[in-house]
């Protein structure tokens, strides 16, 4: 079975640095607000985002985590049946 990933995004954290879009702009999309969007995310009941993803998607996913300055994407691998 392939693996799958969650993206968690708090967009509490964000700042507009705008690095994510500059990555992977087909899965962080600019807001009007200045900061962005995880597209196809959904609102957890602790105000963050997620996504899950697989392999095919990690990497320009973890680019875009690894060049957020202010840590607000994290990517956690997704435990089998959870």
């Amino acid at each position: 079975m392939a693996k799958k990933y969650r993206v968690v995004f708090n967009r509490e954290t964000c700042i507009g640095a705008l690095a994510c879009n500059a990555v992977a702009p087909e899965v962080w999309e600019l807001a009007d607000d200045g900061k962005v969007d995880l597209k196809g995310g959904t609102k957890r009941e602790d105000g963050k985002f997620e996504l899950i993803i697989d392999e095919a998607q990690l990497g320009q996913n973890k680019e875009a985590a690894d060049s957020c300055p202010v840590y607000a994407i994290v990517i956690e691998e997704v435990e089998e049946g959870g």
